[in-house]
């Protein structure tokens, strides 16, 4: 995990980047159209909803319309890949998570673009913790009591995934503790999410930003979090590492950019996600959906993703996951 002071300093000592580009800028004319802003989950999802947020605060920055286009499914590759083709002109942007950025590469055969030389770093936003829900109804309130009832009943358990911490996490639990589920895969978490909430699957791994409102309305239950601390719009829902479990994985959102992208356009961006996401409105609003905000330079964030990268297909392969495709 990056360590919060590291980033601040690092921000700091990148400020003078942006400024110093201003002529760049200027002369470039960046923008000179609508700034599209790519992302690889549905309506709805907690990445939307964060892209959504600072598509608002881009465009009052730039002065152009800033738009948000969804392009869900395949773990993120098919957002990650028209990104990767698109013109390298500040005007295509990429709002995204772990998924297409460390995860792909361990969950996807013959990946349709490099998770690093495919792309310009912009910068992190923040982790995003997960954790365990289930329908009401479902025989379990725990996480001892959700293996207890996969080994008394094989076969009948069924989880959903709409995400790679989703996959991730549930295959790695499973072996962990010696249970078995079948993972029932969708496009984003909001439909793997009605069907928790109808009752046709029995608990998932999901954003706790996604799924707060229904555990909160009491229309799924918390089972355990699976995250790194615990969440404080949630402090009484121990971690898995607090239940002696260990194991803990938390997402992330970031922005990216084309391979190529003008660095004066990249410092830019960066320089208006840190301003806005430290003004104490933003920050509130990051509370409120359980964004555990780290901010810091393009460096920054390259260096975390190829971590992540690391991490990411080591618990994969440790997991028996197999890529897909």
């Amino acid at each position: 995990m990056i360590d919060r002071r590291q980033f601040l300093v690092s921000s700091a000592a990148a400020a003078l980047g942006p400024a110093a580009s201003t002529a760049a800028l200027a002369q470039a004319g960046w923008p000179t159209k609508p700034i599209s802003i790519v992302i690889l989950f549905a309506a709805g999802s907690g990445t939307d909803t964060m892209a959504r947020i600072f598509a608002e605060k881009l465009s009052a920055q730039v002065g152009q319309p800033v738009t948000v286009d969804n392009k869900p499914g395949a773990n993120g590759t098919i957002a990650g890949a028209f990104v990767a083709r698109a013109a390298p002109d500040g005007h295509t942007l990429m709002f995204t998570s772990n998924t297409s950025h460390a995860a792909a590469a361990a969950l996807v055969k013959n990946l349709p673009y490099d998770q690093v030389t495919d792309f310009e770093a912009i910068g992190l936003v923040g982790l995003v913790p997960f954790c365990i829900v289930a329908h009401p109804s479902a025989p379990f309130a725990t996480i001892q009591e959700l293996v207890a009832y996969a080994k008394a009943h094989p076969g009948k358990l069924s989880y959903g995934t709409g995400n790679s911490t989703g996959v991730v996490a549930g295959e790695t639990l499973k072996r962990l503790l010696g249970f078995d589920a079948v993972q029932v895969p969708y496009k984003s978490v909001p439909p793997a999410l009605n069907d928790v909430l109808s009752g046709t699957l029995q608990y998932m791994v999901a954003d706790m930003g996604t799924v707060l409102p229904h555990i909160k309305s009491g229309r799924v239950k918390p089972i355990a979090s699976i995250s790194s601390e615990r969440s404080p719009n949630l402090p009484d829902l121990k971690t898995l590492r607090e239940q002696g479990i260990e194991f803990d994985l938390d997402g992330w959102y970031a922005m990216f950019a084309p391979a190529r992208t003008p660095r004066p356009i990249v410092d830019k961006v960066n320089a208006i996600i840190r301003e806005e996401y430290s003004k104490p409105e933003m920050q509130q609003r990051m509370r409120d959906f359980n964004v555990i905000l780290k901010l810091g330079s393009p460096e920054d964030l390259l260096a975390f993703q190829k971590a992540e990268i690391e991490k990411w297909t080591k618990l994969a392969r440790e997991a028996g996951i197999q890529p897909e495709g």
